[in-house]
């Protein structure tokens, strides 16, 4: 693999063809991942020590956490992030084998549509992402959460936990909602911006 190869896969991936992709990168590269980062590691990093559970024994805090968190929110986000940038990347490597020009891929038709096709897969999964955060944590954290340990404790079959700092939570879980609809945008929005500027190209075309 040559240093031009990886050079060209650098520069496309944090200089897409697009002013909106550009931004998107930045949006991100940077504030996204930032605030997983920073902020998400202060807000969930101890919550598993810090929830309790009646009785407040080990066994059935541990348990009961897993119910109530079968994937921990950092795990999923990161995952999130990681496979979005997937179809980028892809294109991208593409573009680098094939020695594209950012320029080129807005004038010639096939790379456009290819790179169309990998801003479309990253609705796609922004959209999935979206839907599965929906099912796995709601859009609320409660204060308390009622867990089924009839398999565990035969005394009882419901216990009733405390999950801390529910309302950091609450409000990191809205945040993570928003980033997932501002990227969402900014994906159509370059969908848009690439067809006007291809629209503007062809025109310009037939002109001269």
């Amino acid at each position: 693999m040559s240093l031009n190869y990886i050079k060209n896969f650098y520069e496309g991936c944090l200089r897409p063809p697009t002013v909106i992709g550009q931004f998107h990168t930045l949006f991100f590269g940077s504030v996204r991942m930032f605030f997983l980062g920073v902020l998400g590691f202060a807000v969930y990093g101890n919550e598993a020590l810090h929830f309790s559970c009646d009785p407040d024994r080990r066994e059935i805090n541990l348990f009961c956490y897993n119910q109530f968190r079968p994937v921990t929110p950092q795990v999923f986000w990161a995952l999130q992030l990681v496979t979005v940038l997937v179809p980028g990347a892809v294109f991208h490597l593409y573009a680098a084998y094939k020695n594209i020009n950012q320029e080129d891929i807005l004038e010639k038709p096939k790379y456009t549509v290819f790179y169309i096709i990998s801003v479309l897969l990253r609705i796609v999964l922004e959209m999935a992402a979206f839907w599965l955060q929906s099912r796995l944590f709601g859009f609320l954290v409660h204060p308390l959460y009622f867990c089924d340990a009839s398999s565990l404790e035969k005394t009882f079959n419901f216990t009733k936990c405390m999950v801390p700092e529910h309302f950091e939570k609450t409000i990191f879980l809205s945040a993570m909602y928003i980033f997932t609809i501002i990227t969402l945008i900014l994906c159509m929005a370059e969908i848009f911006e690439i067809l006007c500027r291809r629209l503007g190209y062809l025109t310009n075309q037939s002109q001269s």
